[in-house]
C-alpha cells in the first residue's frame, strides 16, 4: 500500500515538472514572435528618429514670385542620409500638388533650380527650387510641407511653411 502512494505521489510531481516545461516552452516561443513583430515594425521608425530638425525650409529665402508664378523654395539640409524627399504644396483654392526629389536628377518641366540639375541638396548644404504653380494647375501656394524619406519609409512631415510671402523684395 505504501509503494502505490508513494508511485501517484512521483507521477504527480513529473506531470507537475511536464506541465511547467510545456509553459515555459510557450511562453519563450509566443516572446520571440512578439519580439519579432515588434522589432520588424519599429525598424521603420528608427529610420525616421531624430532627422525632425536636420531638413528644413528656410523660410526667409522661400517666397512668390507674383509676376513668373513660381514658388522660390529653399531647402537646407544638415548631415543626414535621406533617399528622396516629399514635397507637398496647396493653394488657397483646394488644389495640391506632390513630388519626389531624390539625388538622381528630375526632369519636370514645372520645376529648376538656377543652375544645374534639380536633386537632392548635398550633406550640410542648401538649393533654391524654382516651382512653376501655373504650370501645376495652381493658385498661389499657401502652405509648403516636406517630409524625408529614409529607408524606403516616408517620415512624418519635417517642415512645414504656411505663410508665404511675394518675393518683391527678393532678386529671384
Amino acid at each position: 500500500m505504501i509503494l502505490s502512494e508513494t508511485k501517484k505521489g512521483v507521477s504527480a510531481v513529473v506531470a507537475t515538472v511536464i506541465m511547467i516545461a510545456l509553459v515555459i516552452a510557450v511562453v519563450l516561443i509566443v516572446w520571440k514572435m512578439v519580439f519579432k513583430i515588434v522589432k520588424e515594425e519599429t525598424a521603420g521608425a528608427e529610420s525616421c528618429f531624430g532627422i525632425f530638425d536636420k531638413i528644413s525650409i528656410n523660410d526667409y529665402y522661400t517666397c512668390y514670385n507674383y509676376s513668373s508664378k513660381e514658388l522660390r523654395l529653399a531647402i537646407s539640409r544638415k548631415d543626414i542620409d535621406i533617399d528622396e524627399l516629399l514635397i507637398s504644396i496647396s493653394d488657397g483654392e483646394g488644389n495640391s500638388q506632390s513630388f519626389k526629389i531624390s539625388s538622381q536628377p528630375l526632369s519636370e518641366p514645372y520645376i529648376r533650380v538656377s543652375s544645374g540639375e534639380v536633386k537632392l541638396p548635398g550633406k550640410n548644404s542648401g538649393v533654391s527650387y524654382f516651382i512653376d504653380t501655373a504650370g501645376l494647375g495652381m493658385g498661389k501656394p499657401e502652405v509648403v510641407k516636406i517630409a524625408p524619406i529614409v529607408n524606403g519609409k516616408q517620415c512624418e512631415v519635417s517642415d512645414s511653411l504656411s505663410k508665404i510671402d511675394g518675393c518683391n523684395i527678393f532678386a529671384t
